[in-house]
C-alpha cells in the first residue's frame, strides 16, 4: 500500500495550489474563500526545479532540432563511431532524471499536504460524483491530470463528428489545362514549402499565446488570475473532450443564483491569440454582472492541440454542447464574446447555431489574408496567399454573413493590430471592413453607392465628436429610422438580406445607412490590447 502511495506521489501532477477546502470556515463562522499557494518541502522544491529545467531544455532542443542536425551533421557527429556514445549519454541523462523524479516522489510523500490532494484526485477519478469533483477542484494542478467532466459523445445528435464540425473551405478559381503539368508541379511544391511554413513558425507567429515559453513566462499571471476567478467569483473549472480529441480548458462563473435579467444570460468569451480565459476578456462581462464560460484555445493554458481553424471550431462546438447540455442555458439565452481573432470560432460558432441570441466582435477583423500580406515580404504574395487560404483561413465575414441574429462590432479607433497602413489611419482598420461586408449582405437596397459613401465617411471619423458631426451632417432622425424598419419588417416577416430601400430618395438612404452603421459599431478610443471596460459592453441592437 505504501509503496503504491509512493509511486503515486512520483507519477502524480505538480500541485500549484489550494484555493479552499469545501465548506472551509473561519472560527468565527464565517466561510474561507482565500486559498495559499501549496508550500512544499525543501528535497520536492529543488528536484522540481531540476526536472523544469530539464523540460525547458528539452523543449529548446526540440524547436531548434532541423538547424541543430545541420550543425552536428557538419561537424561529422552523425555517424555510426559518434552516434553510440551519444545514445549512451542521453541514456545515463534518463536514468538520472528518473531518479531525481523518484526523490521528488519522496519529497511529495512527507508531504500531508500533497498526500491529501492525491487522495481526493484518486477518489474523483473513481467515482465522478459531484462532492468529490467539489472537493477536487479546491486544487489546483497540472490539467492533464484531471478528469473528463464533459465529452461531445454525450450529446445525443451532436453536430460534430470524428472528423470534426464542417467549416466553410475555400474555392480556389479553375485553372485552363494547357499547362497542368507545370502548374501540378508548382502547386505541389507550394503545398510542401506552405506546410512546413504554418506547421513551423507559421502557427506560432499567428497564435503566440501556444508557445511553451511564453506560457511558462506568463504562468504566475496566470495562475494569480485563476485563483481569483475561483476564489472571488466562485468559478468552475471543467475539463471538456472535443470530437478531434483535445482536451479544452474551461471556467464557468454562475451568477444565476443572485438574481437579476443579466444573470440569466450567458456569455461564452472567445480569446485573442495571446489571450487566455484566466487574464483575457473574460473579465469584462464578468464585472457587467453576466454568467460567463470562458474557454482556452487548443494548445493554450491547460487545453491541448494545435490552434488549427479545424480544432478551434471543434473545440467551439463542445463549448456550446456543454453550455446548453451541461449547464442548463438555452441557445437563445447565449451571446458570444470575442476579441480579436477570436471572431473567428465566434462567427463559426452563431454560423452554425442559428438560434444564439447575439455575437459581439471586439477588435477583430473580415479576413486574415490582408493583415498577414501587411507583415509579409511583397515577394511572398502569390505564397502567403495560398498558405492562408489552404490552411488558416480565418473568414470571420464569411462566417458572420450566415447569421440572421444581432450584431455588435467594437472598433478600437488606435488599433495597431489590425490596421493594413498605421495606427493613427483609422479607415484602413479591417473592422471597417467587417461592418460594410455585414450591411451590404443584410441591406442591399440601402447600401449602394451612395449608402457606401456615407458610412464610409463615418468611418474615417476617429473621435465621438468627428463621429457626431458627420451623423448630424445628414440630419439622421433615429426615431424616423427606426420607424421604417419596423414597418417593412412587421409587414414583409423575411430573413436576411432585406429588400427594402430601393425606391427611397438618397438622402433617405443615406440617414438609414449612417443608423445602421451606428447601431451595429461602436467605437471605442484606446489600442488593440487595452481590456474593454464593463461600461463599454453592451448587448447588440435589436430592431424588435
Amino acid at each position: 500500500m505504501a509503496a503504491r502511495l509512493w509511486l503515486r506521489c512520483v507519477f502524480g501532477p505538480h500541485l500549484k495550489r489550494i484555493h479552499r477546502r469545501p465548506d472551509q470556515i473561519w472560527p468565527d463562522g464565517r466561510l474561507v474563500r482565500t486559498g495559499w499557494n501549496y508550500q512544499s518541502g525543501s528535497l520536492e522544491k529543488h528536484t522540481d526545479s531540476i526536472l523544469g529545467w530539464a523540460s525547458a531544455m528539452w523543449y529548446l532542443s526540440y524547436c531548434s532540432s532541423p538547424l541543430l542536425v545541420c550543425y552536428l551533421y557538419g561537424k561529422g557527429y552523425i555517424c555510426s563511431s559518434k552516434l553510440a556514445p551519444l545514445s549512451q549519454y542521453v541514456a545515463t541523462t534518463l536514468l538520472c532524471l528518473l531518479g531525481v523524479a523518484c526523490l521528488r516522489g519522496w519529497g511529495r510523500w512527507k508531504n500531508a499536504q500533497y498526500l491529501e490532494f492525491v487522495s481526493v484526485l484518486e477518489e474523483a477519478k473513481k467515482n465522478h460524483s459531484p462532492d468529490n469533483k467539489k472537493k477536487l477542484r479546491c486544487y489546483n494542478f497540472d490539467f492533464s491530470h484531471w478528469p473528463a467532466d464533459f465529452s461531445w459523445t454525450e450529446v445525443s445528435n451532436p453536430k460534430s463528428s470524428k472528423a470534426g464540425v464542417s467549416l466553410l473551405k475555400h474555392q480556389p478559381r479553375p485553372r485552363g489545362a494547357a499547362d497542368s503539368a507545370l502548374r501540378s508541379v508548382r502547386a505541389l511544391l507550394c503545398h510542401v514549402v506552405s506546410y512546413l511554413i504554418v506547421h513551423s513558425f507559421g502557427r506560432r507567429m499567428l497564435y503566440p499565446g501556444s508557445v511553451g515559453l511564453l506560457q511558462k513566462a506568463m504562468r504566475p499571471m496566470l495562475e494569480q488570475g485563476q485563483a481569483k476567478l475561483i476564489e472571488e467569483f466562485d468559478g468552475q473549472r471543467n475539463k471538456l473532450v472535443a470530437c478531434d480529441g483535445n482536451e479544452i480548458d474551461t471556467m464557468f462563473v454562475d451568477r444565476r443564483r443572485h438574481g437579476g435579467s443579466k444573470a440569466h444570460t450567458l456569455v461564452i468569451c472567445c480569446e485573442g491569440n495571446a489571450g487566455f480565459y484566466e487574464v483575457g476578456c473574460m473579465n469584462t462581462p464578468l464585472e457587467g454582472g453576466y454568467s460567463v464560460l470562458g474557454w482556452n484555445h487548443p494548445g493554450f493554458g491547460g487545453s491541448t492541440g494545435v490552434p488549427f481553424p479545424q480544432n478551434e471550431a471543434n473545440a467551439m462546438d463542445v463549448v456550446i454542447q456543454f453550455a446548453v447540455h451541461k449547464l442548463g442555458f438555452q441557445l437563445p439565452d447565449i451571446v458570444i464574446y470575442a476579441w480579436s481573432i477570436g471572431g473567428f470560432t465566434a462567427s463559426w460558432a452563431v454560423m452554425s447555431y442559428p438560434e444564439i441570441k447575439a455575437v459581439v466582435l471586439d477588435a477583430s477583423f473580415d479576413d486574415l489574408l490582408p493583415l498577414a500580406l501587411k507583415v509579409m515580404p511583397e515577394s511572398w504574395r502569390p505564397l502567403v496567399h495560398y498558405t492562408v487560404r489552404q490552411y488558416i483561413n480565418l473568414n470571420v465575414s464569411e462566417q458572420l454573413l450566415k447569421y440572421q441574429g444581432p450584431v455588435l462590432l467594437v472598433r478600437r479607433t488606435r488599433d495597431e493590430i489590425i490596421t493594413t497602413t498605421s495606427p493613427v489611419d483609422v479607415a484602413s482598420n479591417r473592422g471597417n471592413n467587417l461592418l460594410l461586408n455585414l450591411l451590404q449582405f443584410r441591406y442591399p437596397k440601402i447600401m449602394t453607392l451612395e449608402g457606401l459613401d456615407v458610412v464610409r465617411q463615418w468611418l474615417r471619423a476617429s473621435t465621438h465628436g468627428e463621429e457626431a458631426s458627420v451623423y448630424s451632417g445628414y440630419q439622421v432622425d433615429d426615431d424616423w429610422c427606426t420607424s421604417v424598419l419596423l414597418s417593412y419588417g412587421s409587414d414583409a416577416d423575411v430573413k436576411f438580406p432585406w429588400n427594402y430601400g430601393e425606391r427611397m430618395t438618397i438622402r433617405e438612404k443615406q440617414q438609414l445607412a449612417l443608423f445602421l452603421a451606428r447601431k451595429h459599431m461602436r467605437n471605442f478610443e484606446t489600442t488593440h490590447c487595452t481590456p474593454l471596460p464593463a461600461s463599454e459592453f453592451h448587448l447588440p441592437w435589436e430592431l424588435y
